[in-house]
């Protein structure tokens, strides 16, 4: 199944039978990826005096509770409510799901006890033609661990907020990176990277999105694709999502 996408007056061909997935899944695992002191999800049947959800202790069908929290649990997508005192939800902002995207590789650069990806090296790599919509970070080492990685009190690496000003400048729409945030573990509370991208309070970009918690694998090189940001319907400011790349022909 092959498709011709026509975008800012050039045809790029994809195949739909091709996906690249980058998603850290939500599962009810003890040695899943978490971040923020989430504890591991829950998945479990509900189990009252007349029914039992689950076939293998009984029932008919499998009907699960799901416990969990977008934002340490796995791969997710947020919007600007994030960090805005007014309510902003994931699912009415995000209404475009297509995104002409660049993957690169980038290893943080080190500063005292940081590692940080600066400006300097988000413009080193920027392919300003054909413009992507969507920007996407593998940092490196890229160990498969990374699938496994418990974020909380580790400090992991994290995006100057003066690169995701520029990323805002350049019309980038949404950015995507395999850490637990864009912003520092603890800062206090401050989201510099976060307010720099959504330009909030001032002017904020509401429809742009920030994906944090992906899996880049080694088997994907770095080039432009498509992106397919698939979303679940949460009215939040988070929803678990499924970033999925199409290479182009």
């Amino acid at each position: 199944m092959k498709a011709t996408i026509y975008y800012k007056n050039s045809n790029y061909n994809i195949n739909l039978l091709k996906p690249l997935d980058l998603t850290l899944p939500i599962q009810s695992r003890i040695d899943a990826a978490s971040a923020w002191y989430c504890p591991p999800s829950e998945i479990s049947p509900v189990i009252t005096e007349h029914f039992v959800g689950s076939v293998q202790q009984g029932g008919s069908v499998n009907f699960n509770n799901i416990v969990f929290n977008p934002h340490g649990n796995g791969t997710h997508t947020e919007c600007v409510g994030h960090i805005a005192k007014e309510f902003y939800s994931i699912n009415k902002l995000l209404d475009q799901f297509f995104f002409l995207a660049q993957l690169v590789s980038i290893t943080p650069f080190s500063l005292g006890e940081d590692l940080v990806i600066t400006l300097e090296q988000i413009q080193a790599v920027f392919e300003k033609s054909p413009s992507p919509q969507a920007f996407i970070v593998r940092t490196l080492p890229n160990s498969a661990s990374k699938q496994q990685q418990q974020y909380t009190n580790t400090n992991p690496p994290f995006v100057e907020p003066q690169a995701m000003n520029w990323l805002y400048e350049q019309g980038v729409r949404h950015f995507l990176i395999d850490t637990p945030s864009v912003d520092k573990e603890v800062d206090d509370g401050v989201l510099a990277a976060h307010h720099a991208f959504w330009n909030y309070p001032s002017n904020p970009r509401l429809d742009a999105t920030i994906t944090e918690l992906i899996y880049v694998p080694d088997t994907i090189k770095d080039a432009i694709y498509f992106l397919n940001l698939q979303v679940a319907a949460f009215e939040n400011d988070a929803t678990p999502s499924k970033p999925t790349l199409y290479a182009i022909d």
